[in-house]
Parts: structure tokens; sequence; C-alpha cells
């Protein structure tokens, strides 16, 4: 491992220990709606780009700081519960890899979903600058969040 590859996996793994201990403080405070997204603002770069699958409730891309607390928020709304049980870092470049698997309950059914989510993360200047999202089933997911669509996990 040359010393530029090195620089980005120990940056990268810093980058999103950080984001991801972050998270679950913000989750904990209460997250969308009651905590402030400003301990997590540190670890995005200011014109961050997030990538959503189009079929999830919270589809689309979001950018920037004030884009990602309107996901958070849009995740709220969907998700009464959203943990993350497992994560794995498989590479951590300057685009780190990281599969989670999920254990969730959608707010509008009360259905429980378990779920992985595989994620690229580009990481620049120390910061999260894109991330972009691949759950194995999205209509799965969405099924579960939508009212009267008749699907469970």
């Amino acid at each position: 491992m040359g010393a530029m590859e090195t620089l980005h996996t120990t940056e990268s793994v810093r980058v999103l220990t950080g984001m991801y201990a972050a998270e679950a403080e913000y989750f904990a405070a209460g997250g969308p709606g009651h905590a402030s997204f400003d301990p997590l603002a540190p670890w995005f770069s200011p014109d961050v780009v997030l990538h959503q699958a189009a079929g999830l409730p919270y589809g689309g891309t979001w950018r920037g700081h004030a884009g990602l607390a309107r996901f958070f928020r849009a995740m709220g709304e969907t998700w009464e519960s959203f943990a993350m049980t497992e994560q794995e870092f498989l590479a951590t470049g300057a685009t780190a890899v990281v599969r989670t698997q999920v254990r969730a309950r959608a707010r509008a059914t009360g259905r429980d979903l378990a779920f992985p989510i595989l994620q690229t993360v580009a990481v620049a200047d120390g910061r999260i600058a894109e991330v972009r999202p691949f759950c194995w089933d999205t209509a799965r997911i969405a099924a579960a969040c939508r009212p009267g669509s008749g699907q469970g996990a």
C-alpha cells in the first residue's frame, strides 16, 4: 500500500467512524425534528451530494447541509425506528464502500423490515463529499412504508 493510499484509508476510516458516531448521537437525541443537525454537519462537505434511489419514499438527490437536514427529516417521517445493526467497511480509499444491515419499522404501517444497504462514500479534504446507497429491494422497502400495500417484511 502506497503512502497516498494509506492516507486515504486512514482519512476515510476516521471520517466514517466519526460520522456514524455523530449520527448515532443524533438519533439518540431524538433525531429529525428533535435534535440539531449541527453535530453531523462537520463530517459532510458543504456541497455534499446524497443520491437515494427514486423508488424509496425519500428518493432523490439531496444537496448540501440543508439538503441532508431535509433528508433526515424525510427519514424520520418514514421510519419509526431505523437501526444499523451490523456495519462493515469493505473498502476504505478515497471512495469507501460500507455494508450495513438495517432493522427498521415503517411509521405509516408499523411493519418491521430487515435489509442490507451497500454505500459508496467519497471522502475528500476530511469530509464526506458524496454518498450513493444501494438497497437490494427498493420496491419491498417502499411497499412496507405504504399503507394498504398488503406487503410485509
